[in-house]
């Protein structure tokens, strides 16, 4: 079989690629050498969390790896075959856990035995989902497609000093096609507010900016020991009887904490009144487990970049085809099998 090659600097230009592309190399047996990574970064190359996320993948699978070093531009990676057991990694630095767990739990659903997997890291910070995304959104989709999995959240780890930590159970069974076009009848809609050596003030103040923008908000105040922080963050789920959403801001320093709660409070609104299943990120994390499944579909709003170079790389490594057609204000995307 031939090394697949691919450029870093198509699509959306950051770590997206890299991980999708070792979550489907490690599952096909394709090789790939990925050449111009994070191009269109300030910091291109491999960061900490991108390496963790190599090493992992190598390891779970006994891959050959050329390149993985600190801002690395090219990385080659042979696997061979998924092996169940314990894990543990760390990255580090506040680099995302969630990253390096959905690069390595679908390889692991392909698995000879059971594994289990603890990444230590961020668990909170802006430029990844919280692990809140992926307990309360992501695994509950996955669930329905048949996985058998278990994420839990040991510790918080916040921006920038990290310390957090993620633990996730997983046993071998691939995923089967699911639909995600209808988000069901409304349930609930609630909002946590984290803080952890950050005065509990500045999350009643979201709280109470949250409500006022969504009158149904039901509210949640948790303040963590100091050793988690300092940090903070809001969350709203937004929960309907097929899906559930979530949605989060950090707090920074010299952000009100209003000015939070306006952000998070507002993409909330405009999922509610947009009709769409998924919000934009859900769907670029969904393409791949349905990608898996042999096909699916799914409507959200306007398609990211990271779904679309998702997208473009599932064609690469799998015998499907991908399409995308607006559908309202909506877009709808489908999966099927590439013909003949």
């Amino acid at each position: 079989m031939k090394t697949l090659l691919l450029d870093g600097s198509e699509g959306e230009g950051g770590g997206q690629i890299l991980r999708s592309a070792l979550t489907l190399s490690m599952i096909t047996g394709q090789a790939f050498r990925l050449e111009q990574i994070r191009a269109r970064r300030a910091k291109p190359g491999l960061l900490r969390q991108h390496l963790t996320a190599v090493q992992a993948a190598a390891a779970i699978s006994a891959a050959q790896v050329e390149g993985a070093a600190p801002a690395s531009a090219a990385l080659s990676f042979a696997p061979a075959t998924i092996r169940g057991g314990d894990y543990r990694f760390a990255i580090g630095t506040a680099g995302s856990c969630t990253l390096v767990l959905q690069t390595v739990l679908p390889a692991l659903w392909y698995a000879d035995a059971p594994a289990s997997v603890t990444v230590s890291g961020g668990t909170h910070n802006p430029a990844a989902p919280p692990a809140d995304f992926l307990i309360r959104a992501w695994l509950p989709l996955v669930r329905r497609m048949g996985v058998r999995c278990e994420i839990k959240l040991l510790r918080h780890g916040f921006f920038p000093a990290g310390g957090g930590e993620v633990h996730a159970r997983v046993e071998p069974g691939a995923p089967a096609a699911i639909d995600v076009v209808d988000r069901g009848e409304y349930r609930a809609c609630r909002a946590t507010a984290i803080v952890a050596g950050v005065p509990a003030d500045v999350a009643r103040r979201e709280l109470a900016q949250a409500a006022f923008h969504l009158s149904e908000l039901s509210a949640e105040l948790r303040v963590l020991p100091q050793r988690e922080g300092p940090g903070n963050a809001l969350l709203i789920e937004v929960e309907h009887v097929a899906v559930s959403e979530v949605f989060t801001g950090f707090g920074a320093r010299g952000v009100a904490a209003e000015k939070v709660a306006d952000q998070v409070a507002g993409s909330a609104r405009h999922y509610l009144e947009s009709g769409a299943a998924v919000g934009e990120h859900l769907a670029d994390q969904l393409v791949l487990p349905m990608a898996l499944a042999g096909g699916g579909r799914l409507l959200t709003g306007r398609p990211s970049s990271h779904l679309l170079t998702n997208l473009a790389l599932i064609e690469k490594f799998l015998p499907l085809l991908t399409r995308i057609r607006e559908v309202g204000t909506n877009w709808l995307v489908d999966i099927v099998s590439r013909p003949g």
